[in-house]
């Protein structure tokens, strides 16, 4: 997108609906959770020039990132649940484990987090055939729960159409803290929700707005609106999330581990979370430029 297009889309929003997060408005991207300060470094970083030139969202999002990373508290969520029951947990029992607020500020503090018989991980982190490179959860294999114990798959259960419904595991009660007694190596470390306290939560993925890259290169007869992409909104209505994200105030950031950055949203609420995806963990601007 050309600095002067996005400096006019930026400024006056070109359709109804301009707090919109999938809008490039000043108003779209609070929504979303860009943060004044690193909409000023993008400034900074493109500078004003009298000729049209071509600016890379990466960079916008780089920025973003790079703020987030040091400021955002960590918090589990998940985003497709897959039920997974820990078969040799002790009935009863809830153990409760120490959670880093932030890696990168030791100022940040820690928080408690519970775990019980019944979680749940990402769907996605579940291959009932893995392929080569596949280090998650697979039968017969082993992974570590972050912050928690190490756990193995014992059996898949099904329902009548075959899909996986829920997994049968057993826990190493001596490796909690992620670290087996033995010194045997873990390769993949998930993130969960425990049964007993998750919260039900919307998440709204958020993607590029147009198909295009540049809309200057459309072609001749057609307009914008031909270019939308009918997956710029992804909304998941039964998303896991722990209590400290439930209780979030709106505008509040959050990096959901191993999914991106996230803002809860002007109609979040205790009751009914609501979170928007600010910008995901990849940054492939960063890499390029190093």
């Amino acid at each position: 997108m050309s600095k002067r297009k996005l400096l006019e889309l930026v400024t006056t929003g070109i359709v109804s609906g301009w707090d919109d997060p999938r809008m490039p408005t000043i108003c779209g991207f609070r929504r979303r959770g860009y943060t004044p300060e690193s909409i000023r470094r993008f400034c900074k970083e493109i500078g004003v020039a009298k000729a049209d030139s071509l600016v890379d969202v990466e960079l916008l999002q780089h920025c973003l990132r790079e703020e987030l990373n040091k400021t955002a508290q960590r918090g589990m969520a998940v985003l497709r649940p897959l039920k997974v029951v820990l078969e040799n947990w002790p009935e009863g029992f809830v153990d409760e484990l120490e959670a880093e607020n932030n890696p990168e500020d030791a100022g940040a503090g820690s928080r408690k987090i519970r775990i019980g018989k019944e979680i749940y991980i990402e769907r996605d982190d579940f291959m009932e055939e893995p392929v080569k490179g596949f280090f998650r959860l697979a039968p017969d294999k082993e992974v570590r729960l972050k912050y928690a114990y190490i756990i193995k798959c014992n059996d898949v259960v099904k329902d009548e159409n075959g899909e996986v419904v829920e997994l049968r595991c057993t826990v190493d009660m001596d490796s909690r803290g992620g670290d087996a007694p033995d010194g045997r190596k873990i390769k993949g470390t998930l993130h969960w929700a425990w049964a007993g306290e998750a919260v039900r939560a919307r998440v709204n993925l958020y993607g590029h707005l147009f198909t295009l890259r540049n809309m200057n290169d459309m072609e001749e007869g057609k307009d914008y609106k031909d270019y939308l992409d009918p997956n710029s909104l992804v909304v998941i209505e039964d998303a896991l999330v722990e209590p400290i994200l439930a209780s979030a105030k709106p505008m509040d950031r959050f990096q959901f581990l191993r999914h991106g950055y996230f803002c809860a949203d002007y109609e979040s609420s205790p009751e009914r979370p609501v979170f928007n995806l600010t910008v995901s963990l990849k940054d492939s601007w960063g890499k390029q430029n190093k």
